[in-house]
């Protein structure tokens, strides 16, 4: 019988062509980070407000998308992995998605603008962050490949090269941190507490980002190992 839901026709050959579906949806999400951060640094909160809205419309589309694919997904459906792994890595992934959503939901809502003598740290941690969800994805890409070739005995060596760069991105992040976090310290007497406070949430999502990211990697590590 021919189904009439086209959210079927995604997974194809691959369990794995939903998840890079929502993957790609998370990373975009991620991306549209940086001209929000930009706006809000030059004042601009209307276009800050626009890039906003199309982060939470990723994020809507990254939702349905997961939701598809827990309905969808049937328990008999032959699978080179298990189901529980597909819907505990499309979890992983979502998170990403609403942490993006949320770093812009505070700073917009409370017009934060990064102190001048800590945004170029500050947009370079971002950028970092940006480049591992990135990595993840390349590797969800990749993993997606080598499913297509039949999941060759070098597919955990392959991978390898992809979680390693994630990894390393990921502690990059952890270093931008801990800096940020101590130029922070040196300038908390010069402003105001609650900024203050709203500012280190700030550093720590971004950081998020960063790790659930890296959790996407170790996730598909351990796909691959079995």
């Amino acid at each position: 019988m021919v189904t009439s839901n086209p959210f079927s026709a995604l997974f194809g050959r691959s369990p794995f062509e939903p998840l890079l579906a929502h993957i790609v949806k998370t990373s975009e999400c991620a991306e549209r980070l940086l001209p929000f951060f930009d706006a809000t640094q030059a004042g601009n909160w209307d276009e800050a407000a626009t890039h906003r809205e199309a982060i939470t419309e990723l994020e809507h589309e990254a939702d349905t998308l997961k939701t598809e694919l827990r309905l969808n997904l049937p328990n008999t459906m032959f699978l080179p992995v298990s189901r529980s792994d597909l819907l505990e890595l499309i979890s992983v992934q979502d998170k990403i998605a609403n942490k993006a959503r949320d770093i812009t939901g505070i700073m917009l809502g409370r017009e934060m603008q990064i102190p001048a003598s800590l945004a170029p740290a500050m947009r370079a941690y971002l950028e970092t962050a940006i480049a591992t969800v990135s990595q993840a994805r390349k590797a969800l890409e990749e993993l997606e490949e080598l499913l297509e070739s039949g999941f060759g005995r070098n597919v955990s060596d392959v991978m390898h090269d992809f979680i390693r760069e994630l990894h390393e991105l990921e502690h990059k992040a952890d270093d931008q941190q801990v800096q940020i976090r101590r130029q922070l310290f040196q300038l908390e007497a010069e402003l105001p507490p609650v900024d203050v406070i709203f500012l280190y949430k700030i550093i720590e999502w971004i950081g998020e980002l960063s790790d659930r990211a890296e959790r996407v990697g170790s996730r598909l590590q351990i796909l691959t190992a079995r």
